[in-house]
């Protein structure tokens, strides 16, 4: 490349801004990883690993493949207790998903893990041909969904429900916190076809479990009632609308919550059933672009069933994220409680 032309390239890259507070102050830390949750929230410990686990003491078919990430799924607790049914295929995510689909065909029930950004990006025609075209059951549990991590758009998975609704055959889940991971593991070993489920990994928070929930696939479940508003949230998203819909509260507007873990298929019956009582502001709630995510599965649901509400989106932008630590990205793209609280008192004004 000759000199004029690495200034012309030069001259036509205009970097990102590092984001700034009102006051001037930039809008970072050290930390690029941080918790996902409040302070003082009880956790559990790497709840896919131990659901998996559990489940192959019983079941012989049950396999665990992980492309060089084990640890950082979970599934190293499944290889530890199950080692001759573990299989470390190295950076291949490709080979991962073919693997996965030939342990299939020969009666296998196959947990692949890797990170999101891998699964829908890197392996996608992989998981399309080999896997769901067949209806093959395997299943892909994905960590560092969305928003999940702090390194940048190499590893923050903002469209993989995007694109993985997109694909015939395959069921799509977005779990809460560890109480739904540790049900959704046991339950998706049932379910017939290939499965996309994103994962929180590590300590896990755990909430549904105060609310004696129980996950059913495909069926969205009120986890709170409310006047003013309906929160539609999916994933962690849920666990913000409670906090967000208590503080809300305070300030006398009453919150209700559905949560909808299934993205595909979802549960657009009870969905209209709740957005069609009694004039509430509806506003979906996850932990993905703005795109082609709950929010627009959401609003066309509606649309197809003929309910016309007042409808907002609390989701990530449609553009490519900054690295930082959780807690500032979070509150700089709209997924913190205060920055949801915000928002629902200006629209509820509006």
């Amino acid at each position: 490349m000759t000199i004029p032309s690495m200034s012309r390239r030069k001259s036509k890259y205009t970097p990102r801004s590092m984001p700034v507070s009102e006051g001037g102050e930039k809008l970072t830390t050290s930390a690029m990883i941080a918790s996902l949750d409040a302070e003082g929230r009880k956790t559990v410990a790497a709840p896919f690993g131990h659901a998996l686990s559990d489940l192959a003491r019983t079941r012989d078919d049950i396999v665990g493949l992980s492309a060089d990430l084990s640890k950082y799924t979970d599934l190293h607790v499944f290889a530890k207790a199950h080692p001759d049914r573990f299989y470390q295929m190295g950076m291949a995510e490709a080979l991962l998903m073919s693997a996965a689909a030939g342990m299939a065909r020969e009666g296998f029930t196959p947990f692949a893990t890797t990170y999101a950004v891998f699964a829908a990006r890197r392996a996608y025609d992989f998981i399309a041909m080999a896997i769901a075209e067949e209806n093959l059951p395997v299943k892909i549990v994905c960590a560092l969904p969305g928003l999940t991590t702090g390194y940048g758009p190499s590893h923050q998975a903002t469209e993989d429900l995007a694109i993985m609704r997109g694909m015939p055959n395959l069921t799509v889940i977005d779990p809460c916190d560890a109480t739904e991971i540790d049900q959704a593991t046991r339950v998706i070993a049932d379910t017939p076809g290939p499965v996309y489920m994103r994962l929180l990994r590590g300590q896990v928070p755990d909430v549904l479990g105060d609310y004696g929930y129980q996950f059913e696939l495909g069926k969205a479940k009120v986890i709170r009632d409310g006047s003013d508003v309906l929160f539609i949230s999916s994933g962690f998203m849920t666990m913000r609308v409670l906090d967000a819909a208590a503080a809300l509260a305070r300030d006398g507007v009453s919150c209700a919550v559905l949560h909808s873990p299934t993205i595909k298929p979802l549960d657009a019956d009870t969905i209209s059933a709740e957005a069609s009582k009694g004039g509430r502001l509806v506003v979906t709630a996850e932990n993905h672009s703005v795109t082609g995510g709950l929010g627009e599965a959401v609003a066309a649901a509606l649309m197809r069933k003929g309910v016309q509400v007042p409808f907002r989106q609390v989701a990530l932008p449609d553009e490519y994220l900054d690295a930082g630590a959780l807690p500032t990205l979070h509150d700089q793209y709209g997924l913190s409680v205060r920055r949801i609280t915000q928002r629902v008192k200006l629209w509820l004004e509006g």
